[in-house]
């Protein structure tokens, strides 16, 4: 018989450390299970203004998070979406919700009813069906019941927060429940000599923390997977060039917290700006090979609607992922395990997604082979499902102002991506599957937000008149229309769930 895992080590804090930490804890115990955590004060984080996706909520509510309590502590605000200003031509907008548009009718998917509907009266603007989109255009927020069979226009939602705070509450939370924090650095890793298995880890100065199964969340550097154990990694920079990211906080404009995160596209890549309650986070995506890093630093200081409350942080990454993000007894979560930029907002989804997994095929004797294979398989298939997403939105564009989005406009993709603009542009049908992230509605809001509109729509969309069609659409806009009407400002519902936390 192997040997039981018993001993779990996470190697590295931050964001990714503690959501893992705070996981186990909460679902395998730390009775049956002595879980450490090593950080160093030393080494800090990448974490700024963190803008997340409805999922989190599932994540929250199995630590069973108090939400007015986290939104305190991290001085979160609410996320209806994103605004993409500038991505189809400069200047144009569009909102990529989180909800879905307008209601299916007669087993037809909406979006086929709105073609037609675009089609007969010149009106392209599919964001007045749906409620996130108009209620982030009068920046309105508020909790409903969730969209079903009674509640028709229910909001589906995220937050935008400090991920350094959030990952001190769940670091609270962890060790209240038994997680075991070790200061220290990592200078040395001990492995078995024939399997190759990690057996402890080495600290300066201090002890060797020995364990059966260990969590890499070292970031970038990848200390356990692939300094120690070279997995690998899979580089995607062909079809994501941008390989760089200034980030720097500012002081709040006097204007309203916007329930949404925007991204504006640039000469050489694009601009996040993620509202939060005591500041803004702010960060220019770009590729080095059209832009130097002083320049974008200084395109981004000169676009910020606050005051800078520092100078700007530059990160340089490889977009990709690990060839094995598992690997003998090595897991590795958020960064290690590899990186796509933040365009939708996927970094602490994916984070969670390995999490989720690691959990649901947790080993109880020895490390299984089978079981390995089985969750990079399903981890891999996260990555690419995302990467196509992100990919789109580079790829399909009217721009070609710049050399920067001459060269994405006339990039080849991947042949799954690839067949998938196909059949939408010609049938406009969108081919997801069950377990993709991103579903119908946002593939349907990025493509037409970014100019590609179908040559046809479903032939059961002209089976009822085009004034039942209308008048269909017209109860939809109104129930839209009374729901948004009836929510508070997002400002005053923020300053309801507490008071704001302290600068930090």
């Amino acid at each position: 018989m192997k040997k039981l895992i018993s001993k779990v080590v996470i190697v590295g804090g931050g964001t990714a450390g503690w959501m893992t930490a705070a996981m186990l804890a909460k679902t395998m115990g730390t009775q049956a299970y002595d879980i450490t955590l090593i950080e160093s004060e030393q080494i800090g984080t990448v974490g700024v203004g963190e803008a997340t996706i409805p999922p989190i909520q599932m994540f929250n509510s199995v630590l069973e998070l108090d939400e007015d309590e986290f939104v305190r502590e991290t001085n979160a605000t609410f996320k209806l979406g994103i605004r993409f200003n500038s991505w189809f031509m400069p200047g144009s907008s569009y909102f990529h919700p989180f909800g879905f548009m307008g209601q299916d009718m007669d087993g037809i998917g909406f979006s086929h009813f709105w073609l037609r509907f675009a089609r007969l009266s010149g009106n392209v603007d599919f964001g007045r069906f749906n409620v996130e989109t108009m209620a982030a255009n009068e920046n309105r927020f508020g909790r409903t019941p969730p969209a079903d069979g009674r509640e028709k226009y229910g909001l589906n939602y995220a937050f935008q927060f400090d991920a350094a705070l959030y990952a001190a509450y769940l670091g609270k939370y962890a060790q209240k429940r038994g997680v075991k924090r070790v200061e220290g650095l990592v200078v040395a890793v001990d492995q078995e000599a024939e399997s190759g298995f990690v057996t402890g880890v080495r600290l300066k100065d201090g002890p060797t923390i020995a364990g059966d199964l260990f969590i890499d969340c070292s970031g970038f550097r990848g200390l356990l997977i692939e300094e120690t154990l070279k997995a690998g990694y899979e580089n995607w920079s062909e079809w994501l060039p941008c390989d760089r990211a200034a980030a720097v906080p500012c002081d709040r404009n006097p204007g309203p917290i916007t329930p949404y995160t925007t991204s504006t596209a640039q000469e050489a890549g694009w601009q996040w700006r993620i509202p939060l309650q005591h500041r803004t986070g702010n960060g220019y995506v770009f590729c080095s090979d059209f832009i130097s890093e002083d320049a974008a630093c200084e395109k981004l200081l000169g676009r910020l609607d606050g005051a800078a409350q520092k100078d700007p942080k530059v990160l340089r990454f490889t977009t990709g992922h690990r060839r094995k993000i598992w690997d003998k007894n090595v897991i590795a979560v958020g960064l290690a395990s590899g990186f796509l930029e933040p365009l939708e907002s996927t970094s602490i989804h994916l984070t969670q997604s390995v999490i989720t997994k690691l959990i649901s095929l947790f080993p109880k004797f020895g490390v299984q082979q089978s079981v390995i294979d089985q969750f990079n398989r399903d981890i891999l298939a996260d990555y690419v499902n995302v990467k196509d997403f992100l990919i789109a939105h580079y790829k399909v564009t009217g721009r070609e102002d710049t050399p920067f989005w001459k060269r994405c406009k006339s990039m080849d993709i991947p042949d799954s991506l690839k067949h998938r603009l196909e059949i939408f542009k010609t049938t406009g049908h969108i081919h997801v599957q069950p377990h993709e992230l991103f579903k119908e509605a946002s593939w349907f809001a990025v493509l037409v937000g970014q100019g590609l509109f179908p040559d046809n729509y479903h032939p059961l969309a002209d089976t009822i008149s085009e004034d039942a069609l209308r008048q269909r659409l017209a109860r939809i806009r109104t129930g839209i229309t009374d729901r948004v009407n009836g929510l508070p400002a997002h400002d005053a519902f923020v300053g309801r769930v507490g008071a704001v936390r302290a600068a930090v």
